[in-house]
């Protein structure tokens, strides 16, 4: 019997495999049986090919250990059977035949590694921390993958308000507990910047970080993006793929936007957070991940119980610590410190310095320290491109800035513009509204004429390509 190793320092708990074991060899059948679950790992025992294309069909593995020489189909045969249902399971080989021609076939076929019978079980103790590792760091390179596609660089919290002073002392509290994370604030406050700051700041900084919109993700393909799903569990499933939850395993998995969760998958998703299981969409079997859950919301969750429209045992699990994100507004010193640097990463040479009047001229800063600020610091980031595309050289001036801070006169307590496009005329008026209201998005919604959901829809998309930042 193998003694399973002691984790290291660091380690993260359930990180055992799931295992799919053929071999027509019964005696070895039942030392794999004991010897795998020793190591951690959750083991399927089939006596032939057959049973294993079978249990393939049902569940989703790891990884497979298959014998070369079975009865009904070999292992070439399930290998090749496995990687058209499973693409990215890894499989080793066993074969009483040590022969070059077979280990070539073998390695053919995508296979991770070829072992003799008989086998030295440290030997295969050793393969397995193998192949373990390289699933973590494919996952590792899917998260990053990911967040590239999501972001240039890597954002960083700027600011030295109390307010801002606060939640960086919450962050540096709860990043070094594993407690769930709840983000609150309106819309371009920068919660996901919020939430890479807690996963950056705890042990989880060398796992991957997932992030993921709720309210951004079909609600036919929910389940099947978080949890995963086995080739042909439903139409378009042509392959078996891992889900967020996987992805993120060892690291931190964050929902933004979590209030926009259907109520179907509220229900599953408590389950997955109060179990710690984890089952793909058409498997029967559940497996056990290891992640961090950080959530964000611009709604009052609250109020959306008492309207039946989010589950209370939901909200109380996933608000065990609340961060509350200031507003720009809120913090209209930043303003400046914030304007460089997002200028600096716009232009990307370093030539605006870090001193305000190098990049901005008074009149500028003073209009933008002016301005309402609905859709807070994305918005700003916004802004800030805007203006370093038609500045010609720096200073930016008040006229590189959008025509609503240049062009602004009051008349009949509304705004009248120079010439200027839809989309800017629409979001003044916005602007304008929220300002009159106190930020009160309801108040400017029914004074507007249109609905809440269409405020928030024109402040998200304010900034489609400006990043994150806060």
């Amino acid at each position: 019997m193998i003694k399973k190793k002691k984790s290291k320092e660091g380690d993260r708990p359930d990180n055992g495999m799931r295992i799919l074991f053929a071999d027509d060899e019964i005696t070895l059948q039942e030392i794999m049986k004991v010897e795998l679950a020793e190591l951690g790992h959750r083991a399927t025992i089939c006596p032939d090919g057959l049973t294993a294309c079978a249990a393939l069909d049902k569940n989703s593995y790891d990884c497979m250990m298959v014998d070369l020489d079975m009865p009904g189909l070999n292992g070439i045969d399930v290998i090749k059977y496995a990687k058209t249902v499973s693409p990215d399971i890894e499989a080793i080989v066993l074969t009483g035949k040590s022969s070059l021609e077979t280990a070539v076939a073998a390695l053919r076929q995508g296979v991770f590694d070829y072992i003799s019978k008989p086998c030295k079980l440290i030997e295969l103790q050793s393969i397995l921390d193998r192949v373990s590792e390289k699933i973590s760091l494919t996952n590792q390179l899917r998260a990053v993958k990911r967040r590239l596609h999501a972001a240039e660089g890597e954002p960083e919290m700027v600011g030295h308000a109390n307010c801002m002073a606060k939640v960086r002392s919450l962050i540096d509290k709860v990043a070094v507990t594993n407690a769930t994370v709840l983000i609150r604030g309106e819309t371009g406050t920068g919660k996901e910047l919020a939430a890479r700051a807690v996963h950056n700041q705890s042990g989880r900084a060398g796992h991957p970080f997932v992030a993921v919109n709720c309210g951004a993700l079909p609600e036919s393909l929910i389940e099947s993006e978080l949890f995963g799903h086995r080739k042909g569990a439903f139409t378009g499933a042509d392959a078996s793929r891992s889900g967020l939850f996987e992805v993120a395993s060892g690291g931190t998995l964050f929902l933004d936007e979590i209030g926009e969760l259907p109520k179907s998958m509220q229900a599953k998703l408590l389950r997955v957070l109060e179990s710690g299981e984890v089952r793909r969409v058409g498997d029967n079997e559940s497996f056990r991940v290891d992640v961090r859950i950080v959530c964000a919301t611009h709604r009052d969750l609250g109020t959306m119980v008492d309207d039946g429209e989010f589950r209370e045992d939901l909200m109380y699990r996933i608000n065990a610590f609340e961060i509350e994100l200031p507003t720009l507004a809120s913090r209209r010193d930043d303003i400046p410190e914030l304007a460089i640097h997002l200028l600096r990463r716009f232009r990307g040479d370093g030539s605006c310095g870090d001193d305000i009047k190098t990049g901005f001229s008074q009149d500028a800063v003073h209009q933008l320290k002016q301005h309402s600020w609905p859709g807070n610091v994305r918005e700003l980031a916004n802004v800030v491109e805007h203006a370093s595309i038609l500045a010609d050289s720096l200073p930016i001036d008040l006229a590189d800035l959008p025509a609503r801070f240049s062009e602004r006169v009051r008349g009949r307590n509304r705004l009248v513009f120079g010439p200027m496009t839809l989309k800017e005329i629409e979001t003044a008026a916005i602007a304008e509204s929220l300002e009159r209201n106190a930020g009160d998005k309801n108040a400017a919604a029914e004074e507007l004429g249109v609905s809440i959901k269409t405020i928030y829809n024109r402040l998200n998309s304010l900034s489609l390509t400006a990043g994150k930042a806060a």
